[in-house]
């Protein structure tokens, strides 16, 4: 699933490192670079829309393992997506952000999980649908019970967000993070014939791209 690092040796047994790549997608204006923005930079902007794709890092030290996530944060024009799957392509989760006032950007989410049904295999990749801009909550056309049921019946994760107020946005990666993890411990115990397996880069000798 992930490319796994193993640091020197030790009498101690390390804790293993992964590495993932998370992409956002979603319409225009939804709050995707504000989303990761938030996440990564604890900071709030109201950001012009993003062209082709931007890249962001975050690292988490946690108790079962360090995790590095690389973030892509693609464009959400119709225009440019002919070639989004060429920044989704390797990736081992995926955040499907709408916006809360806006339902056609529900609608388009449902496209987007089409697009990625279409590449992968299923459980292949960690997808969540996230309903960002709750602090439109007087604007809202797409109820949490909306999202959630949608969510249920897809089998995916679900959050409503804010970037602005700082609304569940750690938590929703959080949840991402937890998910990939508990599949990894899953895979170790045991292994599966589909999807993609762990690299020991320091044993096999493989080096690491991110896409």
């Amino acid at each position: 699933m992930a490319q796994m690092v193993r640091s020197g040796t030790s009498s101690v047994e390390p804790r293993p490192s992964y590495m993932y790549k998370v992409v956002l997608l979603g319409s225009m204006s939804v709050g995707k670079s504000s989303l990761a923005h938030r996440y990564v930079r604890n900071d709030f902007r109201e950001l012009l829309p993003t062209v082709g794709c931007s890249f962001f890092i975050q690292t988490l030290d946690l108790d079962k393992a360090t995790v590095k996530f690389e973030i892509w944060d693609t464009a959400g024009q119709e225009k440019y997506q002919s070639v989004c799957h060429l920044y989704y392509r390797d990736a081992h989760a995926a955040l499907l952000v709408y916006d809360i006032a806006n339902k056609k950007t529900f609608s388009r989410a449902r496209l987007w999980l089409e697009e990625l049904e279409k590449r992968f295999l299923p459980n292949e990749i960690v997808i969540a649908l996230v309903g960002n801009k709750t602090d439109l909550a007087a604007e809202r056309e797409v109820t949490p019970e909306e999202g959630e049921e949608f969510a249920r019946t897809k089998g995916l994760l679900f959050m409503e967000t804010s970037a602005k107020s700082n609304y569940q946005v750690n938590d929703v990666f959080m949840a991402v993070v937890q998910e990939l993890l508990r599949r990894e411990e899953e895979k170790a115990s045991k292994p599966s014939p589909h999807g993609r397996s762990t690299v020991d880069l320091q044993a096999s000798g493989v080096r690491t791209r991110c896409c």
